[in-house]
């Protein structure tokens, strides 16, 4: 499955988020790992001989076209929220909003 964050970037992603108090990238991020959990897990049931592949094949595929949307989705927030691409650092505007609950 092709991916256009690392794991070590959404963690960044998802710390800034909580300390910030800002849920929705942290969302976006969680979601991100758990589609590849879930992906990783469908392909190695597949191997194994005592399943039917075509199940797992047919949730690896359906994962993989999830997470390629909600990585487009996720850099649409980083843009449309001002966070810098390089450092994934959250903009200022956002450090200091009002703290709100989740």
């Amino acid at each position: 499955m092709k991916t256009q964050f690392t794991a070590i970037q959404i963690s960044k992603i998802i710390d800034q988020a909580l300390v910030y108090q800002c849920a929705c990238p942290a969302q976006v991020a969680t979601t991100l790992l758990e589609l590849r959990d879930l992906y990783d897990y469908q392909v190695k049931c597949k191997e194994s001989a005592e399943t039917d592949k075509r199940v797992h094949e047919a949730i690896a595929r359906s994962t993989a076209e999830c997470h390629a949307v909600m990585e487009r989705c996720l850099e649409q927030v980083l843009v449309i929220e001002g966070w810098d691409r390089e450092t994934l650092t959250m903009p200022l505007d956002l450090q200091k909003r009002p703290t709100k609950s989740f």
